[in-house]
């Protein structure tokens, strides 16, 4: 095992798919039971360092977090990578960035924006997640990578590498981060509260975005599994119409349920 996967390891793999017997490439960012340790906020079409650094700056000074990674997504995007050293539900995760959106990023159209993980809005039981950093494009040949912040304005136009980019700058750059701890997870959340619409399905715009990684099996947060969950997305008023399209739109194989017949 290199320095660069070590570092991945540390920060965004599950503990149980960080373990030195595991493969990482295969294994993924999802564990067998639904939960993530890395969360990927990506910003895309364009990909605009001055927008995004409100993020990376604002949950380092309002939130008291550790600063995210962040990368070029090796197409079209910038991303920043959250990690929590504890791993959580796709759910509770997508929450989060959700949050973060929603309160430093308001303006911004959603279609701009890809939040990871996330609920596969085609198969309410499973997830997807974002594509490992660094690695090559198929269609073009370019790279994602992580890159240091006062790099990052210079990729607005081409958020790519046209080279595979060296190992230990990638491993040097990811030593330097930290993983937020549960308390200040839980505390982050509660400061985001207000701003939390807490929707899970991915926009239709995604959907088809190849550099993400296989689906996983979703947890499920207490005894909230995924119908009903996306049953509340749908009927949540304060959710982007779009999401509770998507939402309904994934529970239409439950639409044939015998239904309970009424007295007459």
């Amino acid at each position: 095992m290199n320095r660069l996967q070590s570092e991945l390891r540390r920060l965004y793999f599950p503990h149980a798919a960080a373990d030195p017997g595991t493969d990482a490439e295969v294994s993924g960012l999802i564990d067998a039971e639904g939960r993530v340790r890395a969360m990927v906020l990506e910003l895309a079409r364009p990909a605009n360092w001055e927008v995004l650094s409100k993020v990376w700056r604002g949950v380092q000074t309002d939130l008291e977090l550790p600063a995210p990674a962040i990368a070029v997504s090796g197409t079209d995007g910038l991303q920043l990578w959250f990690s929590i050293s504890e791993p959580v539900s796709v759910v509770q995760a997508h929450a989060f960035l959700e949050s973060l959106r929603s309160r430093l990023l308001p303006d911004i159209a959603s279609k701009r924006l890809r939040l990871l993980p996330v609920v596969d809005a085609s198969a309410p039981q499973q997830a997807l997640h974002a594509r490992l950093v660094p690695a090559e494009q198929e269609q073009t040949g370019n790279w994602s990578a992580f890159v240091a912040p006062d790099l990052a304005p210079v990729f607005a136009d081409t958020p790519w590498l046209d080279i595979p980019p060296s190992n230990d700058g990638q491993a040097d750059l990811l030593s330097r981060l930290g993983s937020i701890k549960p308390p200040a997870f839980e505390a982050a959340l509660e400061w985001l509260k207000p701003a939390t619409t807490q929707s899970v399905v991915a926009p239709e715009a995604m959907s088809t975005d190849a550099g993400r990684m296989p689906v996983r099996p979703v947890g499920s947060v207490g005894s909230l599994d995924a119908k009903r969950f996306l049953l509340q997305v749908m009927n949540d008023e304060t959710v982007a119409l779009a999401l509770r399209i998507e939402a309904a739109k994934a529970l239409l194989p439950y639409s044939d349920e015998p239904r309970p017949q009424q007295d007459t």
